[in-house]
């Protein structure tokens, strides 16, 4: 049996990854990572890092008999994620914090306390699949996307309403070799019934759908509370490059947006670009935001190998959205450059361009800001 460390959020997801583990016979403890202090009335509103919440992982490893323990990750949450997310945005990028989360905290500081601590494994209650895949044979290729099989591999979960493989492309064979996602094969009703016949105390616990840090979801006040100096008043310009009004400071826009921009035109108008270095904002119509081809940067691939060669997969540039069938070429400079088969609309500089064949995670990466006239 091996010694696993199960990352608890308090919910029902993260307290029946435990209960199964323990009920395989291996040692585990239960461990929440304090992550986001905040002030109270903020914090009091936010599900997954309320005192509430803790209470409710730690009431579910008292049920279970196993040990419970809260790691403080305060500092590196501050560095790694709230100011990266401002500092992104500040950039003209629209950033996805969990990401940077995963990345940093969940499982690079994790699994290096794991190890530290002596423990084999760390489970979470994410909803994805991780499968051996037997190995790698020397020289082998896949030829659905020219790249080596991995030893492990990162899919889809069960419940396609309910996979978080797209929050998980930055997982090496390192991080797989470790970690365990006991509840991917289940799907969300799954879950709640096995919680409820088990008597957890979170069975019925509520979602929650906000960034943990920004509960309510309005980022913008975040903003101004922290970096008010980056909100700098600027010129909105159309198309061509002709002011049609002001807009309040870049980082509280993003692509895609219509309302609140106190503009009017012959028919809607939408955000299109950041032009940082202008400190202006681009708008246009419908027909503006639609892509075909974009940049990815800061990428990485489950197998742990760069492809030399272009491929064919899906890629999927919304955590909920759609994969969409395309060409994606490696760049000497590190970058990807991806061809969707159909354009996309408002794909959004910061999110996640995740790369699928078929349900399996090929790797992905951030999507970079275009290059403006």
């Amino acid at each position: 049996m091996a010694k696993i460390i199960v990352a608890m959020s308090g919910g029902v997801d993260s307290s029946l990854a435990a209960a199964l583990l323990h009920e395989q016979g291996h040692e585990v403890i239960g461990v929440t990572m304090h992550l986001w202090e905040g002030d109270g009335e903020r914090l009091a509103e936010s599900l997954c890092c309320s005192l509430e919440m803790t209470e409710s992982a730690r009431r579910v490893c008292a049920q279970l008999g196993v040990p419970y323990y809260v790691f403080n990750y305060q500092a590196e949450f501050r560095r790694h994620v709230i100011d990266s997310f401002i500092h992104a945005y500040a950039q003209g990028y629209t950033p996805n914090p969990c990401l940077e989360c995963n990345r940093e905290i969940k499982f690079r500081a994790l699994l290096a306390r794991a190890a530290q601590l002596g423990y084999q494994y760390v489970a979470t209650g994410h909803y994805a699949r991780r499968q051996e895949a037997g190995g790698r044979r020397q020289g082998a290729v896949d030829s659905a996307s020219c790249l080596p099989p991995p030893a492990y591999e990162l899919r889809r979960a069960a419940d396609p309403e309910k996979d978080q493989s797209y929050m998980l492309y930055m997982l090496q064979q390192r991080d797989l070799a470790r970690l365990m996602f006991p509840i991917g094969g289940y799907r969300k009703a799954e879950v709640r019934a096995m919680a409820e016949e088990r008597g957890l105390d979170s069975a019925d616990r509520p979602e929650s759908q906000d960034i943990c840090f920004v509960p309510g979801g309005d980022y913008r006040n975040l903003l101004r509370e922290e970096v008010p100096e980056r909100l700098v008043p600027g010129p909105i310009v159309d198309q061509r490059g002709r002011e049609v009004g002001r807009h309040s400071g870049l980082p509280l826009y993003t692509i895609g947006q219509r309302r609140g921009l106190g503009i009017q035109g012959a028919e809607p108008l939408y955000v299109t670009a950041l032009d940082t270095a202008r400190n202006a904002l681009v708008v246009g119509p419908a027909a503006a935001l639609i892509r075909k081809e974009f940049h990815v940067e800061r990428s990485s691939f489950v197998a742990g190998d760069w492809p030399e060669a272009p491929f064919g997969c899906q890629v999927q540039v919304r955590s909920h959205g759609a994969a969409a069938p395309a060409e994606v070429t490696p760049e000497a400079d590190g970058r990807l450059t991806v061809r969707l088969h159909e354009p996309l609309r408002a794909i959004s500089p910061g999110q996640a361009a995740v790369l699928y064949d078929g349900d399996r995670v090929i790797g992905g990466g951030l999507i970079a800001r275009p290059e403006l006239p």
